[in-house]
């Protein structure tokens, strides 16, 4: 994608009613068979965020007080230093079923951001998934179970801009147990969920859950 790509993308975004219904199960990424050892680390029960909506609420740092949100822009790249993530992103839609749609597995360092949804920086909770693995081995989220709270997510954008997020929770959901309106609803601030697959793997049924880091923008440069 091209920033001049980006001048003719629409911004509008599909309401959150809309996105809870097409994601409420998770993320249709499957692992492809690669060999990966002991697997992917999974999330510690201490970086685990509350159940209720209030406990998120306290978990989550506090932005400064004259923190402004941004407008809407594509995204250009997502930085996780504390796992070496540095990575391009491409805008992803949906695919036949109706999942979000994952990038194309060939390219390991490769993430998507879900672009009828919140822009990174934005008020609402934004998007950005990636592969766990595939047919070679470990893909861009394979380390992303290991984040830890307070770690810093960096998201630059092509209109120049990079959000910044504190991560303040990471945990493991099943697919067929996914807590939609938990994971993508608006808590009133600018947010970002970063989501690979996780959990248990079988060969016929490939990972059984979804990675997400729940993370709160505290600088906007």
């Amino acid at each position: 994608m091209t920033e001049d790509e980006t001048e003719q993308t629409p911004r509008r975004r599909s309401p959150w009613g809309v996105l809870a219904l097409v994601m409420l199960t998770g993320l249709a990424m499957v692992r492809n068979g690669a060999d990966t050892g002991s697997g992917p680390p999974q999330p510690a029960a201490a970086a685990a965020v509350g159940v209720h909506s209030d406990t998120l609420a306290t978990a989550a740092p506090t932005p400064p007080p004259d923190l402004q949100t941004m407008e809407h822009s594509t995204v250009e790249r997502v930085r996780i230093p504390s796992i070496n993530v540095d990575a391009p992103v491409m805008a992803v839609g949906l695919d036949a079923e109706g999942w979000v749609d994952a990038p194309p597995p060939q390219d390991p360092n490769l993430a998507g951001w879900y672009l009828n949804g919140i822009a990174p920086g934005q008020r609402g909770s934004a998007v950005i998934v990636g592969h766990v693995d595939n047919a070679q081995g470990p893909a861009v989220f394979y380390g992303l179970g290991s984040v830890r709270k307070g770690s810093h997510i960096e998201v630059a954008r092509y209109d120049g801009k990079t959000a910044v997020f504190e991560v303040y929770g990471v945990e493991v959901f099943s697919k067929d147990n996914f807590p939609g309106a938990r994971v993508y609803g608006d808590t009133g601030h600018a947010e970002l969920r970063v989501i690979t697959c996780g959990g248990g793997y079988s060969k016929a049924k490939g990972y059984d859950g979804n990675v997400v880091v729940f993370a709160r923008m505290v600088e906007a440069r």
